[in-house]
């Protein structure tokens, strides 16, 4: 997946404005588990948010490592909240279309 662009950024952060957080970073921090139920929520959703229970100052390192490990992007941080988006590799669970918003 290209990189997105600052158009489909924000577009993307105005879409996850109205949902709720599905997966959360709580006192086992990123296991295994963790990764597993983001995959799923994102071949699912495309766009969710991630919520930070604990490890609240390690967000941006933990941020990356989904980033790395889900191939996802991170298209924005409300608080303690991470949005992540990533195409669904399946056509017929793909919701959100950025291609006309370069």
């Amino acid at each position: 997946m290209p990189k997105l662009t600052g158009k489909q950024r924000k577009f993307l952060r105005g879409e996850a404005h109205s949902l709720s957080p599905v997966v959360q970073i709580g006192q086992n921090g990123l296991t295994d588990n963790v990764i597993e139920s983001i995959n799923t929520a994102l071949e699912a959703r495309e766009l969710i948010k991630i919520k930070f229970v604990d490890f609240k100052d390690e967000k941006k390192e933990i941020s990356k490592e989904i980033e790395e490990k889900t191939k996802a992007e991170v298209v924005g941080t409300i608080g303690h909240i991470i949005i992540l988006f990533r195409q669904s590799k399946n056509s017929k669970n793909q919701k959100i279309d950025l291609d006309g918003i370069l």
